[in-house]
């Protein structure tokens, strides 16, 4: 596949015809992979200093913040779901029961079930009954979007029941935030990594982190950067810790985050009903041409009998995860990926 530039949404985007692989790896705006390239010739010439990225780092609190319709002040950055979700897990007491998606990503689900030998125990049951399998449980943990096929989690009334029964909530998205339209205000943890939706490198990812849930997560990953002025916490003891959300934060690969700060500003700035009606529309036209019924998901997820070589030799460019084929549509995605898809999948 050769790429062409597409414009979209503002930005232009060197993307091949037929890639819907975004919920895989997203494609930068070309801005922000300028962005990027830049810093990397800046790193060459050694004209950075390492406070020179702390603009770039708050920058992507502040869009992720936007993203997903919380306060700036609640995000911790770190570099991977599971990361962030460590202090999370870590928080819990002994002999926990925590409430998962039956086939959830396992960045989502790991770090809780690596609490076994404290008696933490990890239930699953079918995402559409979360909601109805709360009772009993210390903490439901689910993605927005499932990753595998795209299935999107009925938050309104998972917040419904935890919220009566008083049970805490971590949320990922990411493979939700991006496209779909978030106010996740509520969530005591939003989670989401950047290097898909969020079309930035790999190695960026944030934590929102509500002021109730503060005193619960334990942080595990307790590093320089975590304090509140990083660089009066370079050196010596005691361990002196942010008194909010930066608590939790992982010291940031700077060149992830200059790509990232660029990334989120722009998704930011968009109309993102107008992003899910792009999204979704393109998405739900592929399945009704192959007599599926709308999902009103970015993702696709197919079963197939075609052969990958065929698919590759057609143009088409997606994943295939839990034995389907998985196809998603983004910004920079056209009527012209569908007509593709939907050609070599027949």
């Amino acid at each position: 596949m050769s790429a062409s530039r597409r414009h979209a949404f503002g930005a232009a985007f060197d993307v091949p015809a037929g890639y819907v692989n975004t919920p895989s790896i997203g494609i930068p705006p070309a801005t922000v992979a300028d962005t990027v390239a830049a810093a990397v010739d800046r790193w060459r010439t050694g004209a950075d200093d390492p406070p020179d990225f702390t603009a770039a780092v708050d920058a992507s609190r502040a869009a992720f913040a936007r993203l997903v319709g919380v306060p700036a002040e609640r995000i911790a950055v770190g570099a991977t779901v599971a990361g962030l979700l460590a202090p999370v897990a870590a928080g819990l007491r002994d002999g926990a029961r925590v409430l998962a998606a039956t086939g959830e990503f396992t960045s989502v689900t790991f770090p809780f079930a690596a609490q076994e030998h404290r008696g933490v125990t990890v239930d699953t049951v079918p995402v559409a009954e979360l909601a109805s399998a709360v009772d009993g449980h210390d903490l439901v943990v689910v993605s927005a979007v499932q990753s595998a096929d795209g299935t999107v989690a009925d938050l309104a009334a998972l917040r419904a029941v935890t919220a009566e029964a008083g049970i805490p909530v971590a949320l990922d998205v990411t493979q939700a935030a991006g496209w779909l339209p978030l106010d996740l205000d509520w969530a005591d943890w939003v989670v989401g990594a950047g290097y898909k939706w969020l079309l930035s490198p790999r190695g960026a990812a944030w934590l929102a982190v509500h002021p109730r849930a503060l005193d619960r997560g334990r942080p595990v990953g307790a590093n320089w950067y975590a304090g509140e002025n990083p660089w009066d916490t370079v050196y010596g003891l005691p361990l002196r810790l942010a008194a909010g959300a930066r608590r939790f934060d992982a010291s940031p690969a700077w060149l992830a985050f200059i790509g990232a700060a660029a990334a989120l500003d722009h998704l930011a700035s968009l109309d993102l009903r107008a992003v899910h009606a792009h999204c979704t529309g393109l998405a739900d036209a592929l399945r009704g041409e192959l007599g599926l019924s709308p999902a009103g998901s970015a993702i696709v997820a197919v079963d197939t009998d075609v052969a990958p070589e065929r698919l590759a030799r057609a143009g088409l460019r997606g994943s295939v995860r839990a034995g389907r084929l998985r196809m998603g549509f983004h910004l920079y995605n056209t009527w012209e990926d569908v007509d593709l898809a939907v050609a070599a999948l027949r």
